[in-house]
This record gives structure tokens, sequence and C-alpha cells, in this order.
């Protein structure tokens, strides 16, 4: 792999996305994008992104059950990660995102006062791009260590890397 890593946190309505360099200790925000129709329309746009900004591979969030399990949220946001290295030909792989839109809105604060419906929006656009750098964090830290990645290995079509899976 080289070039960038794109951290994502999906969410039913909008995309929180990170940026790290291949070689670097950090992850930063980078921006929140809506959700399109359906997963081709998410893949136009996270392609021009891709092109944009060099990417080289993709962490997306799997929102585990508190116990570890793969629930509903987490086997459709693999099935949407799976997709995505289809269409954009990139390694993708996952990460437990347990945890990361909290500690997102703990590094930001509240809100303060009463907000209003744009203000509330503008924090919650805000919230997902900080949770993928925490996402993208984390696995830039997993991967500092030499963690294994867990089950759900498989190659993406089109693509001869893996798809790996999370912690």
């Amino acid at each position: 792999m080289s070039g960038r890593i794109l951290g994502i946190d999906l969410g039913e309505k909008r995309i929180g996305l990170a940026l790290a360099d291949e070689d670097s200790l950090s992850a930063r925000a980078l921006a929140t994008i809506p959700r399109g129709r359906d997963m081709p329309a998410d893949a136009r746009t996270l392609r021009r992104i891709v092109e944009e900004q060099g990417i080289g591979a993709v962490v997306v969030g799997l929102p585990l059950e508190a116990g570890g399990n793969e629930g509903t949220m987490a086997i459709a946001a693999r099935a949407w990660g799976m997709a995505l290295a289809s269409e954009l030909g990139l390694p993708v792989s996952f990460r437990d995102e347990r945890l990361s839109s909290h500690v997102a809105e703990s590094r930001l604060g509240p809100m303060g006062g009463p907000p209003s419906r744009t203000q509330r929006a503008r924090y919650r656009e805000r919230v997902d791009r900080e949770a993928a750098a925490i996402i993208l964090q984390d696995e830039l830290e997993a991967r500092r260590s030499g963690e294994a990645p867990v089950r759900g290995a498989a190659l993406a079509e089109g693509s001869s890397s893996r798809v790996d899976g999370g912690r």
C-alpha cells in the first residue's frame, strides 16, 4: 500500500472522513459528507476524494455491539466496506468503532446553550469527522504495535490487497 489512508465513520445520514499519511503517527479530521441514495452514489463521491487526496487504503469503522459481536449495524457496515473496496479497487480494513462518537463528543466539548437546528447539524458533522479520526488513529496505533487483524479477511474484487477485519 502506498499513499494516504482514509478513515470512515459511516452513519445513516452522513459519512465522517479522516486522513493520515501511511507513515504518519496521527490522523486528522477531514470532512463530513452526506450519504448518497445508495452505495454506488457514496462510492462516486468518495472516489473524487480518494483521487484528490492520493488515498491508497481505507479504514471503515465497524460498530460492534458492547460484547464485541457483529450486530445488524456492523454487518451492514462490513457489507458497505466490501462493496466500497470493489468499487474503488482499494484495500479496505475494518476497525472497532465502539465509543468513537462518545470520545469525539468529549473531545469537542458541549455545544452550550439551547442550540438551533443548524448548530446541532454542524456539531453532529464535527462529531462524525472527529469519530473518523479516532477510528483511523486506532488503526494507525494497531499497525504500529503489529496487532493482527481479526476474522473477516478476504480479497476485494479487482484488488490484490486484503480486506481485513478490525480488532
